[in-house]
């Protein structure tokens, strides 16, 4: 072990820790990187090191892939319609078994395993998230838009010294609930709770010039690139909805935002505590 190293990161790592201390950072866990056991065990690590010295950690979760594997044990097909789910009644109640039930649930006991704090919410507790169905050309069932974000109930998880775990499903005026988009329902949260940071973890290095070329990655881009990045059609498919959630939480007030790769391990460490960082912030 070359100790010099070691100490040099940490102590690198000094000012960084200054600066977030107090603050309020938003994580987005979902998708791919949720499925590699190892990965999610160094994720779930730096949640808590953050935590520990003094960061307000709220995660934001997912879970299409677990959502689209039990739809298949129970031979029913999984209906994208312009990158969201088709959500009748019967796969409603599957979005909430999987999301408030077994992804959410996993998630706060790997934190409580790593000696953190963590309490495990929906939309639908405390009126968190309030949703009407979602506007759209095509029906797409009972997928929603988020109305309003009521911060109460994280506010007070977070003051009681707990990580917050959100699954993104909300409920309507009369009670009947929505599956909500999990980016949309990140920035929506970290903009509520007016966030230092929004952090998407992906399976991608981040907004790169060409896809295929991890080395053309786009470190760091202003609001006021944005447009000219669309134009050049460096910004497409799945990276257009993360770049837009990053957008709308910038213009809400949060103070800059994160597409970092989370097959990388102690991505969220490396990104916030050191001079290089390994995604793309957006501020």
């Amino acid at each position: 072990m070359d100790y010099n190293e070691v100490a040099k990161v940490l102590a690198e790592s000094l000012p960084y820790i200054q600066k977030y201390r107090g603050k309020t950072i938003v994580v987005k866990y979902g998708g791919s990187v949720m499925k590699d056991e190892e990965l999610k065990r160094c994720v779930i690590n730096d949640l808590v090191l953050m935590k520990c010295v003094g960061i307000n950690i709220v995660v934001v979760h997912g879970g299409g892939p677990f959502i689209s594997s039990h739809l298949k044990k129970l031979n029913k097909k999984s209906i994208f319609i312009d990158g969201l789910r088709y959500t009748d009644d019967e796969t409603m109640d599957i979005v909430q078994m999987v999301l408030c039930g077994k992804v959410n649930k996993d998630l706060v006991n790997l934190i409580e395993s790593y000696g953190g704090k963590s309490i495990g919410l929906c939309g639908i507790d405390g009126a968190m998230i309030e949703a009407k169905k979602v506007s759209s050309k095509m029906d797409l069932g009972r997928v929603g838009e988020i109305v309003n974000v009521n911060t109460e109930i994280i506010n007070n998880s977070i003051d009681n010294g707990y990580i917050p775990v959100i699954s993104s499903v909300a409920r309507g005026d009369s009670g009947e609930l929505y599956n909500i988009n999990a980016d949309t329902c990140t920035f929506r949260i970290a903009a509520a709770l007016k966030a230092q940071n929004l952090i998407l973890l992906t399976d991608v290095p981040g907004v790169m010039k060409d896809s295929e070329d991890p080395s053309t990655l786009i470190s760091e881009l202003k609001l006021k690139d944005i447009p000219k990045v669309y134009e050049s059609n460096i910004i497409k498919g799945g990276m257009i909805p993360k770049v837009n959630c990053c957008v709308e939480a910038i213009k809400c007030g949060v103070k800059s935002a994160h597409i970092i790769d989370g097959r990388v391990p102690h991505c969220l460490l490396v990104e916030l505590f050191s001079k290089s960082g390994i995604g793309t912030m957006i501020s």
